[in-house]
């Protein structure tokens, strides 16, 4: 139930950390990032966010100014609370817009975000969901995000893994 991983003060970055006593964190660190970057095939990678607001939020705050516009699914209609919900700090900071679904189909509608990208102009589209059962065309959203220059959060955060394991189980 515990132990020197969650309950030692581990602050900072691998070899560059606020408190001493962290060279077996560090490599435990440094492995997982090595791992990632293999696995994802990506150049960086991060692994201590704690949730996905905290992943998100690094994210918001690297690119996007308090008070920008982001377009984002509404949470009832399947997205996530750091999307934008105001009931999150991320409902606070940003102006945010919504995409719902297709109330005949339930299913995500394409042309309606493009119309909506269109009038709102946000920063940031942000395409990503905790309950909406079904693939999400992340290329065409992504498509749509530069038709007017925004930019694209793909939230994979519920599928990370089945996107690790490449074409034999989904193709995003």
């Amino acid at each position: 139930m515990g132990s020197v991983l969650n309950t030692k003060t581990i602050e900072g970055y691998p070899g560059k950390r606020f408190h001493g006593g962290c060279a077996n964190v560090d490599h435990i660190e440094n492995l997982a990032i090595d791992r990632g970057k293999a696995l994802f095939g990506a150049e960086y990678i991060n692994v201590q966010p704690h949730s996905g607001t905290s992943a998100n939020l690094a994210v918001y705050f690297s690119v996007l100014n308090v008070g920008d516009p982001i377009l984002s699914m509404s949470l009832p209609h399947g997205g996530h609370l750091s999307h934008g919900h105001f009931a999150s700090i991320t409902g606070k900071c940003f102006d945010v817009a919504y995409y719902k679904l297709d109330p005949e189909t339930e299913r995500i509608d394409y042309e309606q975000i493009r119309q909506m990208v269109h009038d709102t102009k946000p920063k940031m589209i942000v395409a990503g969901a905790s309950s909406y059962p079904r693939l999400i065309d992340y290329e065409r959203i992504s498509k749509i995000a530069k038709e007017v220059s925004a930019l694209f959060l793909a939230d994979m955060a519920y599928l990370a893994g089945l996107v690790a394991a490449g074409d034999r189980f989904i193709s995003i």
